[in-house]
């Protein structure tokens, strides 16, 4: 039997287990760690590595569960994108949020009440086992973004650069707040849409100081869209909630769609439900458990 060395004993101390449930909305993943019930966390370099697809667990944001700070709220949840910064708000993570706390029991409330950094969000779920999310408001003010412009208005022009030649090309869309920023540009084929290239350059551009997730809508009528989104931190994914409420937002704005909206991402379809004039946006979709494992740090 080989016994321990002092170096060894040392390592065991400093290395922990810390459990983990991998989900997903739409195929936007996440991988959901509960800080109530354990003191732990994982720093940017370590978000990087499990992120990783290849070498790691893989995952779209990884989503902390903590306890609530303020007596209007049952818990309070941080986001984090695959490199490691941490971002706002995410309407498919706020559903997976609303499916796990149910299923491990840590809570039994229908609504739920969550903060996040900069807004409190209302999770409910519903008979069929979707989730509804109360959004709170679309802000179209530009310093909420926020983005270097004078005033709000239904759309803007900016010029990007796409190609080594260092093409400029004008780019017109609509700007909004959902808790996190977002730009939506209408298109005529989501398919066809250069989502990688005009996501990165817009994204980055100057007058996003913190920058900003790119939308790409293309409007079937008034009630239904397609969409794709380039996500800051992540680049594109398979569903983005939020950028589904702001294109439906821009939408709306612009005189384009319905107070209902189906909006179809490339992981599948979300309802969007909003008048224009209320205080509440809903968003309701569905949130899957994939499967249980453990981080060693």
């Amino acid at each position: 039997m080989m016994i321990p060395t002092a170096t060894q004993k040392t390592a065991d101390k400093l290395s922990m287990n810390i459990p983990f449930t991998k989900m997903h909305g739409l195929g936007n993943d996440f991988v959901v760690i509960d800080l109530v019930s354990q003191p732990n966390s994982l720093n940017p370099e370590q978000i990087r590595q499990f992120s990783d697809r290849q070498f790691g667990i893989g995952f779209d944001q990884l989503l902390q569960i903590e306890a609530a700070q303020g007596p209007e709220a049952d818990f309070r949840y941080r986001i984090f994108n695959r490199d490691g910064s941490e971002v706002e708000h995410c309407g498919n993570g706020a559903r997976c949020f609303a499916k796990y706390v149910h299923d491990k029991g840590l809570t039994s409330k229908n609504p739920v009440k969550v903060e996040t950094i900069n807004r409190l969000l209302s999770l409910s779920l519903t008979p069929t086992g979707e989730v509804s999310v109360d959004m709170g408001s679309p802000d179209f003010s530009p310093a909420s973004l926020p983005f270097r412009a004078e005033h709000a208005q239904a759309s803007y022009t900016r010029e990007i650069t796409l190609d080594e030649n260092l093409t400029a090309t004008q780019i017109e869309f609509g700007a909004v707040s959902m808790g996190n920023p977002h730009t939506v540009i209408r298109v005529d084929d989501v398919q066809t849409a250069d989502v990688e290239g005009i996501g990165t350059a817009l994204g980055a551009h100057a007058d996003f100081p913190q920058g900003v997730n790119v939308g790409f809508m293309q409007i079937i009528d008034r009630g239904s869209i397609r969409l794709r989104v380039f996500e800051r931190g992540a680049g594109e994914t398979l569903a983005c909630g939020t950028g589904a409420c702001a294109a439906v937002a821009v939408g709306q704005q612009q005189g384009l769609l319905d107070s209902t909206v189906e909006v179809e991402v490339r992981g599948g379809k979300l309802t969007i439900e909003w008048t224009g004039n209320s205080n509440s946006m809903v968003m309701t979709g569905p949130a899957t458990t994939v499967f249980e494992g453990c981080i060693t740090l």
